[in-house]
């Protein structure tokens, strides 16, 4: 038997490396088909394009390199938004589907069936086209200013083209979400509700108080892939004109031709930033559940 499990994982690592093989063939035959090499000089180059939106000070007359960071720049600032205000609307909808009012519970149900049927380009679409190109110029409090040119919000310019990214990512992840947040909080014993309705606690106080606190160890691992998702789901932000990091990349490999450095670039930045999510929400997860165990 040992034998046998260990014929079968050096088989499994003989055809990894046969594929790894593969790919550094094609990537050679590839190169030398194009005749350029592989290199990345062109990084310093001027880039010769604008940029609708910018993070930092940004001209056409910058290199390549600068132009790609302010793309990696309006990327995350888009899926840090969208994560906080996805996870926001989420936990709420989740909670309400568990609610005691029937309206609650009709709306947040009724939202979740809808916003998992579409699929997240058309809600792009219809975001921008539809919802905010279509807004009249309206003052709000005299702090909040709506117009189909963006948002001003508290001082800050909010374009179009961000706004419509950032709600559409936050209505269909926060959708998933309250799935998770509705299993986990399912997952509580009922023992707990009525022990936190015994003491005389309201709903609102107890699920924030008992019940979430409780079913976050079942929420966070499947709370962690959907916030990968929205972040691999970003890339198409491009629909709609929204200069983040893949459209950023999609012009200079159009331009310079350089695709399979242009796609190593965009790989290793969508790497790094799953890591960062992955390994931030771990060391979360490894917090909670330390919490969970000193307070038994």
């Amino acid at each position: 038997m040992r034998q046998r499990r260990l014929l079968v994982q050096v088989a499994v690592a003989a055809v990894l490396l046969g594929l790894v093989a593969l790919l550094v063939n094609n990537l050679a035959v590839n190169l030398i088909r194009t005749g350029l090499g592989l290199g990345f000089g062109w990084l310093g180059r001027p880039a010769g394009f604008a940029l609708a939106e910018t993070a930092l000070p940004y001209a056409p007359s910058d290199s390549y390199l600068w132009a790609l960071t302010i793309g990696w720049l309006n990327s995350l600032k888009v899926i840090a938004a969208g994560l906080v205000l996805a996870t926001g609307l989420g936990v709420a909808a989740g909670a309400a589907r568990g609610s005691n009012n029937r309206l609650l519970r009709s709306l947040a149900g009724s939202y979740v069936a809808l916003i998992r049927q579409i699929p997240l380009l058309l809600q792009l679409l219809f975001w921008y086209f539809v919802a905010f190109l279509g807004l009249p110029s309206v003052p709000i409090g005299g702090l909040i200013r709506l117009s189909n040119q963006g948002i001003q919000l508290l001082g800050l310019n909010l374009s179009v083209e961000f706004c419509a990214v950032l709600v559409g990512l936050t209505v269909f992840t926060g959708a998933s979400i309250a799935e998770i947040v509705r299993g986990g909080i399912n997952a509580v014993p009922r023992g707990q509700w009525e022990a936190f309705r015994s003491l005389g606690l309201g709903e609102g106080l107890g699920l924030r108080r008992i019940v979430l606190p409780q079913a976050l160890p079942a929420i966070l691992p499947a709370l962690t892939s959907q916030y990968l998702n929205l972040a691999k789901n970003s890339t198409l932000s491009i629909a709609v004109g929204y200069a983040d990091l893949y459209a950023v990349s999609d012009t200079t490999i159009t331009q310079t031709g350089r695709a399979i450095e242009g796609f190593l670039l965009l790989l290793l930045s969508f790497l790094l930033l799953n890591l960062l999510i992955s390994g931030g929400m771990a060391a979360f997860n490894r917090a909670v559940l330390g919490r969970l165990n000193r307070s038994r």
